[in-house]
C-alpha cells in the first residue's frame, strides 16, 4: 500500500568522543569489499585501529540496511558457549524456547538485511567461524565485519589488514604540514589535551620524530600526544628515546612494532603517578564499562580512599587511559582493549588480582541483591534497567566466582539471586547455563542449593524442556525436605502445576499452583506475584475468565504505581480476561496501557503479548486490514523469542481465530500485503501504530479504516 512508512536504519554504535583522522583509502576498500563479499575481516596488532575503522565503515552504510548495524564487543567475552548469547543481547532476542540459541539466532536472521560487526575476535575465532557460517548460511542478506588480530579461518572470508599510518621521514619534515595521518593525529589530540595546541614550523620535525618512534601506531600515538599537557614536545620525544632504547637494551635498533604499543603503555604507565598507577591496574578488572559507584566501590581501599576516586578518574581519563561516555543516564568509563589488557597483567603480577575481583564480584553482587529486593516496589525499573547495564560485568563476576578455589559458594547465591532477571530479560538459556555450573560447583545440600534447582528447573520447564526441568524439581523437594525449606517446597510445588499444566492436565495445573499460591501467601513470599501470574494464566484457558480478572487484580495490587514492569503483565492479564468475557473496549484499554508503559524497555516478549491481543480486538471490531498490519507488527517480535503464538496455549485460539477471519474478510493477496506492511515497520513504529485507535489515519501512512 503506497505511503507505509519503511523500516528506518537502527544501530547501537557508539558515539565518537574524538575526531577521526585518516583512514580514507581503507574506508573506501572496506565498503567494496563489503557490497560483494559477505564476511570481511579487518586483521592488525593491537591499537592499530581496527575498531575505529570498522565502527567508520559501519555508520557510512547504515543506510544500506534496514534492519540495522549492530556492534557486538567480543574482548571481555571469554567463554566461546556464550558468544550467541552476546549477539542476542545486542539484537534483543529474548530466547524463551528450548531450542539451541545459535537456531533461534539464525531464523531470526533470515529475511533481514543487518550489517553485523564482532569486535575482538582473536581469542574467539574458532567458535566466531562456526557462529559467521551458520548465520550467512541462513541470512542470505546478512553482511557480517569482524575485527581481529589474525584471520577467522571461516569459509568466505575477505581479510583486509589495517597496518600502522604512513609516518614522514624527519629530515624532510621542516614545514608544519599535516598531511601525514599520523602527524595530523598526534596534533589532533594534543590540541584537545591542550587548547592551543599546533604543529608548525619549531616543532614539526620533532612531532614526526615522535610518529616515527611510535611506527605510526594510532593508540601509541595517541597516548604519547596527551602528555603535551604536561612536557614539551621534544622532552616527549627524549623520553621516548630513552625508554624504547632501554628496552632494546641500549642497542641501536627500534624495538620491533609488535612491541611498540607494549612499550609505549609502559611508557604511558611510568609517568602516570603511584596513585594513578594503581587506579588504572585495578579499573582493568570491569568489563564494558563502569560507573562511578562501582569505581568508589571496587578501586578504593589500601592506598586509595574513596573521596579520591573521582580525581584518580579525572587523571586518567586526562591521559586517554579511560574514556567517558556520558550518552546515557550515568556517566560511564572504560579502557580501550589493549589498556584494559596491560593492566589486567599488572594487576596479576601485582598478586591482588584475587583481592580486587573479589571485590568486583561482591559489589556486582549487592547490585543483584537490591535489583531482587526492588521486584514491584518504585525502583523495580531503575534496577533491571542496571542490571542490563552491567550484564558484561555481572558475568565477569560470576566467572571469577565459578573458576576461583573457594568462591564457589558466592557465585550459587549471585546465579539465584539473578532468577527475576534471568526471565524479565529473556537470557532463559545463559540463566540455565548459571544455574548449572553452580550447581555442578556446589554439590552439598543446602537451602540455596534448593533454590538454585527449583529455578534451573523452572527455567527448563518454561522453556518445554520438561524432562530435563522435572529431576531438578524432584532433587530440589528432597533438599527442601530434608532441610526444612518450606519456601522452596511452596515453589516445587507451583513448578510441579506449572509442569503439569504443559503436559496437558491443566485442572492438575491450577490444583498445585492453588496448593503453592496457599503456602506462598503464609511465608510472605516474593513467589506470590508469580504464582498470582501463572493461575491467571491458567484460569484463562480453563474457561474462567472472572477468575482470571480477580488474580489479575491481585497482581496489580501488589505492583507499585511505578513499577512498570510488574505492572504491564498485570495490565496484560487483566486485559486477557476482560477478553475472554467479551468486554472488548476493556481489554483494549488495558492492554493499550500495558503497551505504554513496556514502551520504553522494548521487551519483546510482553511487546508481542500485547501487539497480538490488539490485532485480535481490530478484528473482531471489523477493522480487518489493521488487524493483519498487527499480525505482521507482532510477527518479528515473536521471532525473536523463539516462540510463535500459535504454539502458546492461552494465545493459539484467539491468534488462529483473527487470523482465519482476517484472511476471510481480506483475501490472501490483500492480507499478505498488509501482514507484510507490518512486518517492515520497526519496533517503535509498531508501538505507534498500535497505541492509535482502530479506524484512525495512521500517521505512518497507513490507512487503518475498515476494508
Amino acid at each position: 500500500m503506497t505511503g507505509i512508512k519503511t523500516q528506518t536504519p537502527k544501530n547501537n554504535l557508539p558515539a565518537d568522543t574524538t575526531s577521526f583522522v585518516g583512514r580514507r583509502g581503507e574506508i573506501t576498500t572496506t565498503k567494496r569489499r563489503l557490497s560483494t563479499a559477505r564476511l570481511v575481516t579487518l586483521t592488525g596488532v593491537a591499537g592499530v585501529g581496527k575498531t575505529r575503522l570498522a565502527l567508520r565503515v559501519a555508520a557510512a552504510l547504515h543506510e544500506r540496511f534496514p534492519d540495522g548495524v549492530w556492534l557486538v564487543e567480543l574482548a571481555a567475552l571469554t567463554n566461546g558457549k556464550l558468544l550467541p548469547h552476546a549477539i542476542a543481547d545486542v539484537l534483543g532476542i529474548q530466547d524463551r524456547s528450548a531450542r539451541p540459541l545459535l537456531d533461534t539466532l539464525a531464523d531470526y536472521l533470515t529475511d533481514k538485511r543487518l550489517l553485523l560487526v564482532l569486535d575482538n575476535c582473536e581469542h574467539l575465532a574458532d567458535a566466531c567461524a562456526i557462529l559467521v557460517d551458520r548465520f550467512l548460511r541462513a541470512a542470505p542478506d546478512l553482511r557480517v565485519l569482524a575485527t581481529s588480530r589474525h584471520t577467522l579461518r571461516a569459509a568466505g572470508e575477505h581479510q583486509i589488514e589495517v597496518g600502522a599510518f604512513p609516518v614522514p621521514d624527519p629530515p624532510r619534515a621542516k614545514s608544519p604540514s599535516t598531511r601525514h595521518a599520523a602527524v595530523r593525529l598526534f596534533a589532533e589530540r594534543a590540541a584537545t589535551a591542550l587548547p592551543g595546541f599546533r604543529v608548525n614550523a619549531g616543532n614539526c620535525e620533532t612531532v614526526a620524530r615522535i610518529c616515527r618512534r611510535l611506527d605510526g601506531i594510532p593508540l601509541a600515538i595517541e597516548l604519547a600526544a596527551v602528555r603535551v599537557r604536561a612536557l614539551p614536545v621534544h622532552r616527549i620525544l627524549r623520553r621516548l628515546d630513552d625508554y624504547l632504547e632501554f628496552l632494546a637494551e641500549g642497542s641501536r635498533i627500534s624495538v620491533p612494532r609488535l612491541r611498540t604499543l607494549r612499550a609505549t603503555l609502559d611508557w604511558s604507565f611510568n609517568l602516570c603517578s603511584v596513585e594513578e598507577q594503581d587506579m588504572w591496574v585495578r579499573a582493568s578488572g570491569f568489563i564494558g564499562g563502569f560507573d562511578l559507584d562501582a569505581a568508589e566501590a571496587v578501586c578504593s581501599g589500601e592506598g586509595i580512599p574513596a573521596e579520591a576516586v573521582l580525581d584518580l578518574v579525572a587523571g586518567l581519563v586526562d591521559k586517554s587511559i579511560l574514556t567517558r561516555d556520558s550518552s546515557g543516564t550515568r556517566v560511564r568509563y572504560r579502557m580501550l582493549e589493549p589498556i584494559r589488557q596491560y593492566g589486567q597483567e599488572r594487576l596479576a603480577s601485582s598478586g591482588r588480582r584475587t583481592a580486587i575481583q573479589a571485590r568486583h564480584r561482591d559489589h556486582y553482587g549487592r547490585l543483584a541483591e537490591q535489583a531482587a529486593r526492588a521486584w514491584l516496589g518504585p525502583d523495580e525499573v531503575e534496577r533491571y534497567a542496571q542490571l542490563q547495564r552491567e550484564h558484561a560485568n555481572l558475568r565477569a563476576a560470576l566467572r571469577f566466582c565459578l573458576t576461583e578455589p573457594g568462591e564457589q559458594r558466592a557465585g550459587l547465591e549471585i546465579t539465584t539471586t539473578l532468577w527475576l532477571y534471568w526471565f524479565l530479560s529473556g537470557s532463559h538459556t545463559e540463566g540455565r547455563y548459571w544455574l548449572g555450573r553452580a550447581l555442578e560447583s556446589n554439590p552439598q545440600p543446602s537451602p540455596a542449593r534448593a533454590e538454585a534447582l527449583w529455578l534451573n528447573g523452572e527455567i527448563a520447564i518454561v522453556q518445554a524442556d520438561i524432562a530435563a526441568g522435572l529431576p531438578m524439581i524432584e532433587e530440589c523437594r528432597r533438599v527442601a525436605q530434608r532441610l526444612g525449606d518450606e519456601v522452596a517446597l511452596a515453589h516445587a510445588t507451583r513448578i510441579t502445576g506449572v509442569a503439569t499444566f504443559f503436559q496437558n492436565d491443566i485442572p492438575g495445573g491450577v490444583g498445585l499452583l492453588e496448593d503453592a499460591l496457599a503456602r506462598l501467601h503464609r511465608l510472605n513470599g516474593v513467589g506470590v506475584w508469580v504464582a498470582l501470574f501463572q493461575l491467571a494464566v491458567m484460569t484463562a484457558i480453563l474457561g474462567e475468565p472472572e477468575r482470571t480478572i480477580d488474580l489479575g487484580e491481585e497482581c496489580l495490587t501488589l505492583s507499585h504505581p511505578r513499577a512498570h514492569l510488574s505492572r504491564s503483565w498485570a495490565l496484560w492479564t487483566l486485559a486477557i480476561g476482560r477478553w475472554l468475557t467479551g468486554d472488548r473496549q476493556g481489554a483494549n484499554q488495558l492492554v493499550r496501557d500495558a503497551l505504554r508503559i513496556n514502551q520504553p524497555f522494548t521487551n519483546r516478549w510482553g511487546l508481542a503479548h500485547s501487539i497480538e491481543m490488539l490485532s485480535w480486538i481490530a478484528a473482531a471490531e471489523g477493522y480487518h486490514r489493521r488487524a493483519a498490519r498487527l499480525l505482521g507488527a507482532a510477527d518479528p517480535l515473536w521471532r525473536s523469542t523463539g516462540v510463535l503464538p500459535s504454539t502458546l496455549r492461552y494465545t493459539a485460539v484467539s491468534h488462529d481465530q483473527c487470523e482465519q477471519q482476517t484472511r476471510r474478510s481480506l483475501g490472501d493477496e490483500t492480507f499478505t500485503v498488509a501482514f507484510r506492511e507490518g512486518i517492515r515497520l520497526t519496533t517503535d513504529e509498531a508501538i505507534t501504530y498500535a497505541l492509535e485507535p482502530c479506524g484512525h489515519q495512521a500517521t505512518l501512512g497507513i490507512c487503518s479504516t475498515r476494508p
